[in-house]
């Protein structure tokens, strides 16, 4: 599978502010948060579901895995997805190795799998 999403019984602003919390124990900033909804309906398009991505980073893994492979800038920033699902709130994310596999390089796949843990870790405290 291509991603990692989890439920929470929490709004979308609780989780993000979460999620917010437990990044920065692992050093991931909060560089962008873009929300969809407001951006549809300010284009007169109809979409009543809250849903926003968050652009995070480290800049000591990005730093370490630019050096190992450009091409992984391509997946740059990591994204995180916080929103309305069907049973309440999701939060998820494209898992790091799946991206990775991708560049066919096995030299980041180790990088990828320690930021996808530490990823998976704080969506997890979050929920």
């Amino acid at each position: 599978m291509f991603h990692y999403t989890v439920d929470t019984s929490k709004t979308v602003e609780e989780a993000i502010e979460s999620l917010e919390e437990n990044l920065k124990k692992e050093q991931f900033g909060l560089l962008w948060q873009f929300d969809i909804k407001e951006k549809l309906q300010d284009k007169g398009l109809e979409f009543d579901q809250s849903f926003r991505v968050l652009e995070v980073c480290n800049p000591f893994d990005a730093q370490r895995v630019l050096q190992q492979n450009q091409l992984v800038g391509y997946f740059l920033p990591c994204k995180i997805v916080v929103y309305e699902g069907d049973n309440g709130t999701k939060i998820g994310m494209p898992k790091p190795t799946a991206l990775v596999e991708l560049t066919e390089d096995e030299s980041v796949k180790r990088y990828a799998k320690e930021i996808e843990d530490r990823l998976i870790e704080c969506i997890n405290q979050s929920k």
